[in-house]
């Protein structure tokens, strides 16, 4: 089994490279000229590619082909003072680029929108919203010309008439987007509402790949349950994608069910459970959300090195041995 390890977003070990500068509503306002608004707008979205680009390289430098790009490249996007701009044609020469440069040197990368994207909502006005959210991160998948199947992660949402409720929401409103979002969706579990069989529910039913995120599981799961049997589940869910199996990997920032993630990856934990799961899939890719992004992957790299069962194969990726 090849395990592949990525990182969110930005990097500490580069510098004055952010992906996400932003003009806030207030400072759009200030620009009594609002074509001269909307320009600056984009020469901020180009600076974020190219820093978005120069992070790749600093990956590919390290190894690193495995990258969750940054859900804020594109500043007030869908506001209502931006409205009919064509961001994406604007930007187009760069994605092109990016895209390219993602291709070349087989990099998996997607998306994970923030928690106002909410597909269970009832209420149409927010679920108009989170759709254009969606539709802007399958345009930038499109203009770098990757396929945008199966690179968008969400949670399921709220349940605030109860969990039942709210995934029968969730099937309800997922059959009025248009195909080729739903195509582009992932689910994952999270660590207060939906846990991973709830998830499977809807992953299974609508054929949606499912996440597991391990930090989120031990906090959050069902009372009784056959990790196995659940993982195999989830794996079933991955089999029309062209993508591997992915997982999230996070560690508490203190107490066992502290919520809050924390700098690096606790080894040991990350260990017991890909002993678990081993020759289960071949290859399995592991998205490391720890608050020291890419120096918390370089530091677990090195940690994994001391592991007596496993190959190293290259700055970002470890193979188990054959028993």
């Amino acid at each position: 089994m090849i395990v592949r390890f990525g990182y969110v977003a930005m990097s500490v070990q580069l510098k004055n490279a952010s992906p996400s500068q932003t003009m806030t509503v207030k400072q759009f306002e200030q620009i009594k000229d609002k074509e001269a608004a909307i320009r600056k707008l984009e020469r901020i979205a180009y600076s974020n590619l190219e820093n978005c680009f120069r992070l790749l390289k600093h990956n590919l430098a390290h190894d690193i082909t495995f990258f969750r790009l940054s859900s804020k490249l594109v500043p007030l996007v869908n506001h209502p003072y931006t409205e009919g701009w064509k961001y994406e044609d604007a930007i187009a020469s760069i994605l092109k680029e990016i895209g390219e440069f993602i291709k070349k040197h087989q990099m998996r990368v997607g998306f994970h929108p923030d928690h106002f994207v909410v597909l269970n909502n009832l209420n149409e006005d927010l679920l108009k919203r989170s759709l254009q959210t969606l539709v802007y991160h399958y345009k930038l998948l499109t203009r770098m010309n990757i396929d945008p199947v199966h690179r968008c992660v969400l949670h399921v949402g709220g349940a605030k008439n109860g969990i039942v409720s709210g995934l029968e929401d969730f099937l309800e409103n997922f059959e009025k987007i248009p195909s080729v979002i739903q195509q582009m969706l992932i689910l994952e579990n999270d660590d207060t509402v939906f846990h991973i069989e709830d998830v499977l529910y809807l992953g299974e039913k609508l054929q949606i790949p499912v996440v597991l995120d391990i930090h989120h599981h031990d906090i959050h799961q069902p009372e009784t349950f056959n990790f196995l049997n659940v993982w195999n589940r989830v794996v079933e869910t991955w089999k029309h994608s062209p993508l591997p199996v992915k997982i999230h990997v996070s560690s508490p920032k203190e107490e066992a069910n502290d919520k809050r993630h924390h700098d690096y990856i606790d080894v040991d934990r990350l260990m017991a459970f890909l002993q678990e799961i081993k020759g289960t899939v071949s290859q399995l890719d592991v998205m490391i959300e720890a608050k020291m992004k890419d120096e918390a992957l370089i530091r677990l790299m090195k940690q994994l090195e001391e592991q007596k069962d496993i190959f190293v194969l290259d700055g970002a990726s470890i193979q188990f041995k054959e028993n």
